[in-house]
């Protein structure tokens, strides 16, 4: 997550600056409590479905989606514009249709998000599948339950998954995937974070790189 810069003296007395001293405490201690997760993927996510930070482990899990230099990573692009999704998800159609449906009901709750909007239209420009099933104009959002993915690295994880809105940082979540304790999603899972570290998956996530 990227932190504004620190306010100059002068600023600092004004509200702007209040305000961008508060998002910037947050920013960190959100990042804290993501690195203090160390046994699940986790990351913030934002109405946009952008990831907006994540610990060592929500990077890995969502390696593939980095390879893409644009920034920041995003779910919806991922899904419907990177054939490498059809992989990565053991039910894509699923994905997919859960994806728009959350993304309709974030445009709806924001109908003056020009970030929103400009995905809408960057999508149904480039997908056909998207249009398709943003015409469906289903709305839904799963707040917990569990989902399968096909990983590049270590194969198939089966993770739970919880969704919790982050009060102080409205439009923005907190998802965790933890796996069942002693299955093989959680020897998976030591994998993973093995590779993470020497594979350098947070530097090229991280990379400031643009659209």
């Amino acid at each position: 997550m990227t932190w504004p810069r620190r306010p100059t003296r002068r600023a600092a007395r004004g509200p702007r600056a209040q305000a961008a001293r508060r998002r910037q405490r947050s920013g960190r201690s959100l990042q804290y409590l993501l690195d203090a997760i160390t046994d699940a993927p986790a990351f913030i996510g934002n109405n946009r479905l952008d990831i907006v930070a994540a610990n060592t482990l929500g990077y890995a899990l969502y390696s593939d989606m980095y390879r893409n230099p644009s920034r920041p990573a995003n779910h919806s692009r991922f899904i419907f514009l990177d054939p490498r999704a059809h992989n990565f998800y053991t039910d894509w159609d699923r994905a997919a249709n859960t994806n728009v449906a959350i993304l309709r009901r974030e445009a709806g709750r924001n109908p003056h998000d020009k970030g929103i909007a400009e995905l809408i239209g960057e999508l149904s420009m480039r997908s056909d599948e998207f249009r398709t099933l943003w015409a469906a104009h289903n709305v839904r959002r799963h707040y917990a339950g569990t989902k399968f993915f096909q990983h590049p690295v270590v194969g198939l994880l089966e993770l739970n998954y919880q969704v919790l809105g982050l009060e102080e940082d409205p439009g923005h979540t907190l998802t965790v995937y933890p796996a069942t304790p002693g299955s093989s999603s959680a020897e998976a899972l030591k994998l993973l974070a093995s590779w993470a570290v020497t594979g350098n998956i947070v530097e090229t996530a991280q990379a400031k790189v643009g659209r």
